[in-house]
């Protein structure tokens, strides 16, 4: 064999710019059958982090079921409008934009403020704590209203490299490993079976199901429904009547209390709890986890362009991204969502696992996710699924994109010592760092960082406890700070050249151009 020939049977392993086993990419919607039934598996999958993330903080607050299925319906309603309005004028990426997990931190810091405490009717404290974050939300939605609009944040953008990216893409999905097996354990019956059905449908019998794919494509909204069942069978069987209470919780069918509290139609409004209110230090300390969750959004975006086989999206174009994220961030607020917007991780890893990228599924799914958060009798019975079902989902879909993240290598010569050097120390770090935080404040009740402003302790211990944003700020500093000569050739940048300005490929007019000749009230910078 020649040595031609053996550069063509190895041509598969050359570095692609967009992925080539996607069955359709942004612009090639598949059937509308097939497209509607997709929109309802993407809006099923984001019904984890909307009904976790009330279920975690309503009641520090003092409200109850009720309050926590408006809440729910609330953050669903606005994740519906926020993926509608990404998708049409923002990065017009089929990314879905959720609940952020980003937010905790400076959230029950308000939460458990001596002020909001002192409160002992429990629902005027949940009332004054949620139009407290509010304030802070609308006051913060400024800086990533600013950064993006402005093409600041893309300006930074243009120094990354596939080197300083892969580690970020990668610990946006590693980061979030506790919401995985951890969760699959709380009830090993029905997390394990989950997580078993799951990888058989959907890596198993990948290639059966005739030419839809079907196990492939639809393996969430096939896996799922069979485990329900089952559990509710343990559920109705007694199974868990002599269980401990915490048991109980993680493994019955009929104790989220959602149904029984949700309305049959609710439409959020505006100031639906009254008049936010404002302090500086609540706004500084949410400004952290808006820079948190505009990091963890960069690496989500530049995942979902690449599952979407789309090239990597021009730092000009995520930057516009970022200020429709701002407004995004600032609807949360007027409506009261109880927290930020940010990327949907597992919405981006369902991308990869069905290999269908449409814009037009993601937008049908906005659709889904408006309609159930108004008729919320409806949107409560697909939300009340016990979590160890939603955390075995998470294993498969934070996985894909982790594996995402480190496909990015393929353009990075990682036989340098350089980039050896900036990727496992950016991984390592950015697993590391964040631990410590966490320990630190399990032992000592708060963060290594002690300083008479809440506000400032709150800001570190937000951006380092965020896996994602310690290894950017590292990855980032190191790549165009060491041997910056070498990093020209061997970081990768010369894949990306051509994306960095909008006429350099004509894929990206294809990708990222605003509909409706939006493109001269917004134009490429």
């Amino acid at each position: 064999m020649t040595n031609q020939n053996k550069l063509d049977d190895h041509s598969h392993l050359q570095p692609r710019d967009q992925l080539t086993d996607v069955d359709f990419c942004i612009a090639s919607p598949p059937p509308w059958s097939q497209a509607i039934i997709l929109g309802f598996q993407h809006y099923f999958v984001v019904l984890g982090t909307s009904v976790l993330i009330p279920t975690l903080l309503v009641p520090a607050m003092g409200g109850g079921n009720d309050e926590k299925v408006r809440v729910f319906q609330t953050l669903l309603f606005c994740a519906g409008i926020n993926t509608l309005l990404q998708s049409l004028f923002g990065t017009r990426l089929p990314a879905v934009v959720g609940g952020s997990y980003a937010f905790l931190v400076p959230i029950l810091s308000i939460i458990y403020s001596d002020k909001l405490q002192a409160i002992d009717d429990e629902h005027i404290r949940f009332l004054h704590t949620i139009r407290a974050i509010q304030g802070a939300q609308i006051g913060s939605s400024t800086i990533q209203i600013i950064l993006g609009f402005s093409g600041l944040w893309g300006i930074m953008l243009r120094f990354i490299s596939p080197l300083s990216a892969a580690p970020v893409i990668a610990l946006v999905g590693l980061g979030l490993y506790e919401l995985g097996f951890p969760g699959v354990a709380k009830c090993v019956e029905i997390g394990i079976p989950q997580l078993i059905v799951l990888i058989i449908l959907s890596q198993y019998l990948k290639n059966k199901g005739g030419k839809l794919h079907i196990f492939e494509r639809y393996c969430v909204l096939l896996a799922v429904p069979v485990i329900w069942a089952y559990a509710h069978l343990l559920t109705v069987g007694g199974a868990y009547h002599h269980t401990p209470t915490l048991t109980q919780l993680h493994c019955r069918t009929d104790r989220s209390g959602l149904i029984h509290s949700a309305p049959w139609l609710r439409i959020p409004y505006p100031l639906q709890w009254g008049s936010p209110t404002f302090d500086s230090s609540h706004v500084f300390g949410m400004m952290s986890a808006v820079l948190v969750s505009m990091v963890e959004s960069t690496g989500g975006y530049y995942a979902v362009a690449r599952f979407a086989s789309a090239t990597p999206p021009p730092p000009f174009v995520l930057s516009r991204g970022m200020g429709w994220q701002g407004i995004a961030q600032l609807v949360d607020g007027l409506l009261g969502t109880l927290t930020g917007s940010t990327v949907s991780i597992e919405n981006a890893g369902l991308l990869g696992l069905t290999r269908v990228s449409s814009r037009r599924v993601v937008q049908i799914a906005s659709g889904f996710m408006i309609f159930f958060s108004l008729f919320g009798k409806f949107g409560a019975i697909f939300a009340s699924i016990p979590q160890p079902i939603v955390a075995a989902l998470f294993c498969i879909l934070f996985s894909k994109i982790v594996a995402c993240g480190f496909s990015f290598l393929q353009f990075v010569n990682v036989n340098d010592g350089r980039s050896m050097f900036i990727l496992g120390f950016s991984v390592f770090m950015g697993i590391s760092v964040p631990q410590y935080f966490r320990e630190y404040a399990i032992i000592a009740g708060q963060g290594p960082v002690r300083s008479h402003s809440h506000w400032f302790n709150d800001f570190i211990f937000v951006i380092f406890t965020s896996a994602a944003t310690v290894a950017f700020i590292l990855a980032m500093v190191f790549d165009n700070t060491l041997h910056r000569k070498e990093a020209k050739k061997n970081s990768g940048r010369h894949f990306w050249k051509n994306f960095r300005a909008w006429k350099n490929d004509p894929r990206n007019d294809e990708f990222y151009s605003l509909p409706y000749n939006l493109n001269k009230f917004f134009p490429p910078m």
